[in-house]
C-alpha cells in the first residue's frame, strides 16, 4: 500500500495518426523496436558528449543545452539524428561538464515539452533538467572499497524502515543536518537526556539495514522553498535515476546530492548497517507530462480499451512492465543503483503490478552484482490491471518468483487486529480466533502439517516455498503505527499495557520464521497523533521525538534484546519449508483462546540450543502451559527479556502471564 501526491485521470497519447489503423495498444506497442545499448541519454568520452534518447515513432528530436538548472534560455539547440532501434543521437565536440540539458521530441505534428529523459542520472532543482557532471568527483573517499555487510539469506536481515525527515528532523535529534541524507552520517548525536540518536542508535539497536523511504527525484517537494519545510513520502516518482534534492544540503547543486547520498551509505556501511532502497517502477508522478510520456507517447504505459491510463496504483497511471523497454528499464534502473550507489536491497511498492517475468530477471541481474543483495516488496496492487492474474508479482504468485520476498499481511492483522479498522483487535490485544492465522505467520506462510490454512483469515493456503520468501510485520509507514493502533483499540488501557501488547506484538515478529521487518520509532513507541496516512503531514506528525527514548528505556531495551536474540539463535531463521515442517512443532493447547505454544527442536539450523520453547499469551488473563523438566534458560517472561537469559526454570506447570510471551532454551 502507499498513497498519492494526487491522481490525475488524463486520457493517453496512445498512438500517433500513423498508428491508426492498429486495433489495440498492445497490437501497436509490440511493433515498436526496442534497444538494449548502455549509452542512453548521456556519455562522456575523449571524443565529447553524446546525447542519445529512445523514442521510436519521433518526427524529429531536438537537445537543448543550458548554462544552469532553471531561469535560463538555451545557449545552445542541436538537432538529432534518428539511430537504430528506435533511437536518436547527437553529438558535440568537448566534455560539457557544468552544463544541462533536456530533450525535445515533435510527434504527432506536434513538439512536447522539454524533458530531462528518462535516464537522468543527475538533474538540477526540481529535477526539471539534467546535468552534465564527472561522476568520478562524487565518490567520497575511500569508495573504492565500500561495501555493504555480507548477508548468507534474506531472513538474516533485521529490516528498518525510515524516512530521513522523520528520523532527524526533531528538535530533541541532537542532528545538525535535520531531514538530509548527511543526517545518518553524524556520530555522537545524543537526545536531551544522553541517549544516543542517529547511527549510534541504530547501531545500538542492532538492526542489519534500514530501508529508506523513496530517495530517488520525486515530484511533490519544490526544492526552491525548502525553508517552508514541505513534506511528502516519495511515492510520486518524477527522476528515477537521481537522489531527491530536499535531502542534500544544496538541491542547486546536481553533484551535492549525489555525493551527499553516497556519504550516508559509506557512512551506514562502516557502521555494518546495509541500505534497501524504496522504489516506485508501477506509476509515474504525472501522466501525459511524465518523461515517459514526453519520450516515447504512451508506450510505457498500461491502458484501458477506451485509451484512457490503466490505474492499478491509484495514482492515476500504471507501468507496463511486460513490454521490452520497460522490462530494461526496471532492471537497468536498479542495476545501476546497486553498482553505483552500493545500494544493498530494494523494497518494490506495489509489486503486483509488475510481471514476474520482470522481477525473475531483476532479482537474478542483482544477484550477479553482489550476492548479499536483497528484493522483497508489496504482494498486491491497489486496483485491477489489464495484467494477467498469472503474471502478477502478487503474493499468492510468490512461488513463481522464487529468490523474492512479500509482506505478510496475515501476520500483520492477526496480531494487531484488521488494517482498516482502528479499532478491531488482534491476538496480541485479546481478540479470540486468530490463533490460526497467527501460526500461518509463525511458520512463514509454508507447508506445515499443523497449521489449517482454511482458517487463515487473509490465506487459505501456504503460498511461501520457503520462509525466505516471507517478510513478517506489524506495522510500516502506511496506516496507524503500531502505537495508535494499541491506543485506538485498547482505549482503557494505560501506556504500560499498550506497551505489553506491543513487546507481545513484536516478539511475535522476531520470533517468526521469515524476515522481521520494523518501523522507525516503534522501539521508543513512536505515534503519529491517530493520522492513518502520514504522506504529506507536517514534522509534528512524522517527526519521532527523541526523548521518548529516555521516557520508554524498558521498551527500548526489550527490542534491543529481542533482535539480539533472533540474530544469536538461528533457529529463528530457517532458510527451508521442510526444515520448518520438520523442527517446529506446535504444542496441544487443548483449543484454549488467545494461547499458542511450540518447540524449535533438533537444534533447528544448527542452533547451539537443542530446544526453544516459545509460548504467546495474548488473552487478558493468566495462562498454564505444561513444560518438559529439563534445564532451561528463561530468556523471555512477563513482558521482559534477556537474551543471554532472566534465570534458570526445571520446567513443569508455569504461568505464562497476560499478553506476554514466555521463551526458554536448553542445550541439552
Amino acid at each position: 500500500m502507499k498513497l498519492c501526491t494526487g491522481t490525475m485521470m488524463a486520457t493517453a497519447i496512445i498512438y500517433s495518426a500513423g498508428d491508426a489503423q492498429a486495433t489495440s495498444p498492445d497490437e501497436i506497442y509490440s511493433t515498436y523496436e526496442t534497444y538494449d545499448g548502455q549509452d542512453l541519454e548521456l556519455t562522456v568520452d575523449n571524443s565529447g558528449t553524446h546525447f542519445t534518447i529512445w523514442s521510436p515513432k519521433a518526427e524529429a528530436a531536438k537537445v537543448l543545452i543550458y548554462d544552469s538548472g532553471r531561469n535560463s534560455t538555451p545557449i545552445q539547440t542541436i538537432g538529432m539524428n534518428k539511430s537504430e532501434h528506435g533511437t536518436w543521437r547527437a553529438s558535440v565536440p568537448g566534455q560539457l561538464y557544468g552544463k544541462f540539458y533536456t530533450f525535445q521530441i515533435k510527434y504527432d505534428g506536434k513538439w512536447l515539452d522539454e524533458t530531462p529523459g528518462v535516464w537522468a542520472k543527475a538533474v538540477g532543482i526540481n529535477g526539471k533538467r539534467a546535468a552534465i557532471i564527472d561522476f568520478a568527483n562524487t565518490n567520497p573517499e575511500g569508495w573504492d572499497s565500500d561495501k555493504g555487510p555480507e548477508l548468507k539469506n534474506i531472513n538474516d536481515a533485521v529490516l528498518y524502515e525510515m524516512h530521513h525527515r522523520d528520523f532527524s528532523v526533531h528538535p530533541n535529534s541532537g542532528i545538525a543536518n535535520k531531514g538530509k541524507f548527511l543526517a545518518l552520517t553524524e556520530q555522537g548525536t545524543t537526545n536531551t537526556f544522553g541517549d544516543k540518536t542517529g547511527i549510534d542508535h541504530l547501531k545500538e539497536l542492532g538492526i542489519t539495514h534500514v530501508h529508506i523511504l523513496p530517495s530517488y527525484d520525486y515530484n511533490s517537494v519544490d526544492e526552491t522553498q525548502l525553508p517552508s519545510n514541505q513534506y511528502n513520502w516519495g511515492y510520486d516518482p518524477y527522476n528515477y535515476n537521481a537522489p531527491e534534492g530536499s535531502y542534500s544540503t544544496n538541491p542547486s547543486d546536481p553533484s551535492t546530492r549525489i555525493k551527499e547520498m553516497k556519504e550516508m551509505v559509506k557512512s551506514l556501511h562502516d557502521a555494518g548497517i546495509g541500505v534497501v532502497m524504496d522504489v516506485v517502477y508501477n506509476h509515474t508522478a504525472q501522466n501525459d507530462d511524465s518523461n515517459f510520456s514526453l519520450t516515447a507517447p504512451g508506450y510505457y504505459y498500461r491502458h484501458r480499451e477506451d485509451g484512457s491510463y490503466s490505474d492499478a496504483s491509484g495514482c492515476g497511471n500504471e507501468t507496463a512492465s511486460e513490454r521490452q523497454q520497460m522490462r530494461d528499464y526496471i532492471i537497468n534502473s536498479v542495476k545501476y543503483w546497486a553498482e553505483e550507489y552500493h545500494i544493498d536491497g530494494f523494497r518494490f511498492d506495489l509489486m503486483a503490478i509488475h510481471d514476474t517475468t520482470t522481477m525473475n530477471e531483476v532479482a537474478k541481474t542483482l544477484k550477479e552484482i553482489n550476492p548479499n543483495i536483497f528484493v522483497y516488496g508489496e504482494g498486491w496492487t491497489a486496483g485491477d490491471s489489464p495484467l494477467p492474474v498469472g503474471q502478477r508479482a502478487l503474493k499468492d504468485n510468490v512461488s513463481a518468483i522464487p529468490d523474492i520476498a512479500v509482506f505478510s499481511d496475515d501476520i500483520r492483522d492477526a496480531i494487531k487486529g484488521h488494517y482498516t479498522d482502528e479499532s478491531d483487535r488482534g491476538f496480541a490485544t485479546g481478540k479470540p480466533g486468530l490463533e490460526e492465522t497467527v501460526k500461518i505467520g509463525i511458520v512463514g506462510a509454508t507447508n506445515h502439517p499443523q497449521v489449517d490454512y482454511s482458517k487463515g483469515n487473509n490465506s487459505k493456503k501456504p503460498y511461501a516455498n520457503s520462509p525466505k520468501q516471507v517478510i513478517n510485520y506489524v506495522s510500516c509507514h502506511d496506516d496507524l503505527t503500531l502505537t495508535d493502533k494499541l491506543a485506538k483499540s485498547l482505549p482503557e488501557d494505560d501506556i504500560k499495557a499498550r506497551q505489553r501488547a506491543a513487546k507481545l506484538a513484536q516478539t511475535i515478529v522476531f520470533t517468526s520464521q521469515g524476515t522481521p521487518f520494523m518501523f522507525a520509532g516503534e522501539e521508543v513507541f513512536r505515534d503519529k497523533k491517530g493520522v492513518h496516512n502520514s504522506y504529506k503531514s507536517p514534522d509534528s506528525i512524522n517527526a519521532i521525538d527523541w526523548n521518548m527514548k529516555h521516557e520508554n528505556a524498558d521498551l527500548f531495551n526489550y527490542y534491543k534484546e529481542l533482535i539480539k536474540l533472533r540474530k544469536s539463535h538461528p533457529a529463528f531463521r530457517m532458510t527451508s519449508s521442510e526444515d520448518v515442517a520438520k523442527n517446529l512443532v506446535f504444542d496441544d493447547v487443548k483449543g484454549e483462546s488467545g494461547l499458542i505454544s511450540y518447540s524449535l527442536k533438533n537444534n533447528a539450523n544448527g542452533d547451539v540450543w537443542k530446544e526453544i520453547k516459545v509460548v504467546f499469551n495474548g488473552s487478558d488473563g493468566p495462562k498454564y502451559i505444561k513444560i518438559p523438566k529439563a534445564n532451561w534458560i528463561v530468556v523471555a517472561e512477563d513482558g521482559q527479556l534477556d537474551a543471554e537469559g532472566l534465570g534458570e526454570s526445571k520446567g513443569g506447570r508455569l504461568m505464562v502471564a497476560p499478553r506476554s510471551a514466555l521463551i526458554l532454551g536448553r542445550e541439552k
